[in-house]
This record gives structure tokens, C-alpha cells and sequence, in this order.
């Protein structure tokens, strides 16, 4: 079992900051180096940093509630975030998200072709393509572009990063201080890249990662992210209501991973799983229920409408969720639609709900966590999972007092880390020089069986 944590680089889920345990330091380094160490000493394989490029405006076309409530905001860089967090640990891989929207592949390479230097081969990119109109509007658009055009921007953003980052052979550094000689030219190319929305030269400022490429982590739930996902990806990071919809996801990736020519064990899917430990199943669902009276219904609501770029203020609150043709999270729309059919919600319940809603059903004591996470894994529905955490660092803390010892006693997780790489942790190839042909290929859609 593979073991990542998601972690805000700011306050942590809808009403995490309200908990009585929930420390406050989110805007400090010792807050991300004590959390990072917690990690490390559990055994997690990764901490994984999502992020925004805007103060949400989704509700009501105002920042008001997001500023208000704590939804979304405040997102401080992912980045110097991740690299405090990698000079704590030794091991821990450290995932930070950049968004092909807003980006430029050189930057991007650059960047993270150092994290992967800097941490020995630790550095783990997560592609968003970004999914508010808000981000659009700080980089100088009215409107969020159609997914079909967010997708084939980000096909031309991965070649042309993955380019950059084989523009230099492993040895093509060869400094002799008696000759003089640094490097061998003829071991570095230009990348010469140039499509319909993204042009750069090259080669890289920065030599071939230790990984070959930093680990690739996307999270596109829609047909266009799974296809994309199924070229790209190395991890996969989704989230599911309900065991049968992740048993679905993860037949219907594999499958179209192994269309593609990839071996679909190089590829990991984490499913998201909200862990309330108790010492038994009464005391996790006391933990929680207090937990859920901390959400108002405009936290949830503001949380939710930031989730799938919609403003719900059209629409009756008191009424059932309408049919929404153009998200933005594709796939916790798909969580809502099928919890709220399932349950008959108005949409200002489904707001409360999606405040402190627990993905994965993992509230109980640890054997029963333990019990729910070998489950889906013998299901066919995960290769570990992304732990989320009500409020940090305590769950955290609970999770990997609890319930780590408890996995381990299974033989479900490693005692000693496979080796120094991310992908060595994960069981993951390094790419030749030259595998982006491989992804890049075909970028005809595929179509497979559910």
C-alpha cells in the first residue's frame, strides 16, 4: 500500500481551523517542517500540496465568502512550502501543484527539475489545468477556456516540459578541473518545440533529474483528464463516494492505460480517504459528528461552488442540485450528484455535508480504518490512498499513532522505504531519455469498456 498525505499550504479542508486541536501556524515553516517529519516518521510515501491561483469568487461572484468562512483561501506558494518540508526529511516525497494554464514549460522544468536535484530524486509535480474562471481573470482572461482547450494546451505542456527535462543525458556533465573541461555538448539538444498554443527552444538551464522526471501526479476525473492521466501520468489522485464508483474509475484507467502501450502497474491510483480515528467506532463518530457541527451551510456551499466553478446563488437553495453541464472538478461534482440523489438533498444540505463530508467512509477505530483501506485495495479500487486530514497536524498525528501500526501489522505497508527516490517508494520505472515519444505519441482518444 502506497501512502500519500494532502496537505493545504494554508488552512486545511472547509473548517479545519475551527477544530479546538487545530493548530494555527499555517503562515510559518516550523507549522510544514512538524507536519513533514509526522509524515516521514509514519512511513507516508509522499505529501502532496495542491493549490490555487485566485481568492474564489464562485459564490455569488464575490470573495466575500471565501474570505469569510476560510474556503480556498488563503493558498500560499506551493513551492518554497514544499522545499521547507524536503530540508526536514530524508525520505518523504514532496508533490507541489503547477497549473499548465497559467505556467510556461520552462519555468516549470526548470523548477522542478531543482526540487528533484535538491531532495536526491524526491520532487513529485501535480498538472492542474486549473478549474476557476477567477484564475483566468488574474492572468489576463475573462473566462476560464473550454476543457477541450485547457486539455490540448496541457498535451503540448507535457511534451514541451518533458523535452526540456531530456535535453541533457545523464552524463553529460563531466567537469575535469585539469582540462578544463565541464560538459559534452554533443550529450545536450535543443528542444526546438513549437505547437498551437506553447513555443520554447531549449535545452533546460538545469541537468536531467535524478528521476528522469519528476513523479507526474494528476487528478482529471472527466473523460479528456482520464485520457490525458492515462499518457501522463505516474499517480493518479481521485476521490469517490462510494466503493463501487472508485472500482469503476480504477477498471476504466488501467484500461486505458494499458490502450495506450503503458504497463498499468506504473501507474498508482490514490483515492482520497478523510480518516477520523477513534478508540472505537462511538468515539470516531463522536469525533466527527462534532466535527460536522463546525460547518455553517455557507462554508459548505462556498467550498462547494469553488469545487465545481458554478455560482449556486442561482439557483434555489432550498431546492434539489440541478443538472450542471460545465464544471470544474469534474469528479467531486460526480460525489455530490451521486450523494445527493442518494440521500434527497437540497442543495444548502449538500452544502453542510460537503463542508466535513468524509471520503472513503473511514471514521472508526484503527482496525476498522484498516479494515475499510484493505477492502477497497483486495476491491480492485486503489493502490493506496491520499489521506486527508479534518485538522492538522492532529489527525495526522492519530493516523500514524493508530492507524500505521496497524497496516504494518497486516504486512499492507512497508517497514523501511523501497529506496531514496519517489519512484523508488512507489515502484515506479525511472523514464529513459526519450520516453516522452513514448507518452506523446498517440493523442487520439481512446475508448474502452467501464
Amino acid at each position: 500500500m502506497h501512502l500519500a498525505a494532502f496537505l493545504n499550504a494554508g488552512p486545511q479542508g472547509t473548517v479545519g481551523w475551527r477544530h479546538p486541536h487545530a493548530g494555527d501556524g499555517f503562515l510559518s515553516a516550523a507549522h510544514y517542517v512538524k507536519i513533514a517529519r509526522v509524515l516521514e516518521d509514519a512511513g507516508f510515501d509522499l505529501a502532496f500540496i495542491p493549490d490555487s491561483l485566485a481568492v474564489p469568487r464562485s459564490l455569488g461572484n464575490s470573495f466575500d465568502p471565501a474570505v469569510r468562512w476560510g474556503t480556498g483561501t488563503p493558498r500560499l506558494d506551493p513551492i518554497p512550502v514544499a522545499t521547507i518540508m524536503a530540508a526536514a526529511t530524508t525520505h518523504l516525497g514532496i508533490a507541489a501543484t503547477a497549473s499548465t494554464g497559467y505556467l510556461e514549460p520552462y519555468n516549470v522544468a526548470r523548477t522542478f527539475g531543482t526540487l528533484d536535484h535538491l531532495t536526491d530524486g524526491r520532487a513529485g509535480w501535480n498538472v492542474v489545468t486549473s478549474f476557476q474562471d477567477a484564475e483566468a481573470q488574474n492572468y489576463g482572461q475573462e473566462k476560464l477556456p473550454d476543457r477541450a482547450t485547457r486539455y490540448e494546451r496541457a498535451e503540448e505542456f507535457l511534451e514541451a516540459t518533458t523535452r526540456l527535462w531530456d535535453s541533457w543525458s545523464d552524463d553529460a556533465l563531466a567537469p575535469d578541473k585539469a582540462t578544463g573541461v565541464f560538459g559534452r555538448p554533443e550529450e545536450v539538444e535543443a528542444v526546438d518545440f513549437r505547437g498551437r498554443h506553447l513555443a520554447v527552444q531549449g535545452p533546460l538551464g538545469v541537468p536531467r533529474p535524478p528521476q528522469g522526471y519528476p513523479v507526474i501526479i494528476q487528478a482529471g476525473a472527466s473523460p479528456a483528464g482520464r485520457d490525458f492521466a492515462a499518457r501522463w501520468a505516474d499517480v493518479i489522485f481521485c476521490s469517490h463516494e462510494s466503493l463501487d464508483s472508485a472500482v469503476d474509475f480504477y477498471r476504466d484507467i488501467k484500461q486505458r492505460v494499458a490502450a495506450r502501450g503503458r504497463d498499468p502497474q506504473q501507474v498508482k491510483v490514490l483515492p482520497a480517504a478523510t480518516t477520523v480515528v477513534g478508540t472505537d467506532a462511538a468515539e470516531a463518530r463522536a469525533k466527527h459528528e462534532a466535527f460536522v457541527e463546525l460547518v455553517t451551510p455557507e462554508a459548505g456551499l462556498s467550498r462547494m461552488a469553488y469545487h465545481v466553478n458554478v455560482d449556486l446563488t442561482r439557483y434555489d437553495l432550498d431546492g434539489p442540485l440541478p443538472s450542471l453541464e460545465e464544471v470544474g472538478v469534474e469528479g467531486h461534482y460526480r460525489e455530490i450528484v451521486e450523494f445527493a440523489e442518494r440521500e434527497k438533498l437540497t442543495i444548502r444540505e449538500i452544502g453542510r455535508w460537503y463542508g466535513a463530508r468524509t471520503e472513503g467512509d473511514m471514521v472508526g477505530s484503527a482496525s476498522q480504518i484498516a479494515d475499510t483501506m484493505e477492502t477497497w485495495l483486495d476491491a480492485g479500487a486503489a493502490d493506496g490512498f491520499m489521506v486527508q486530514a479534518t485538522h492538522v497536524p492532529e489527525a495526522f498525528e492519530d493516523f500514524a499513532s493508530a492507524v500505521v501500526p496497524e497496516l504494518r501489522s497486516r504486512g499492507l505497508l512497508s517497514e523501511q522505504p523501497a529506496g531514496p527516490t519517489l519512484r523508488e517508494r512507489l515502484g515506479l520505472h525511472r523514464p529513459e531519455r526519450g520516453e516522452w515519444r513514448n507518452r506523446a505519441a498517440s493523442t487520439a482518444p481512446v475508448v474502452v469498456g467501464s
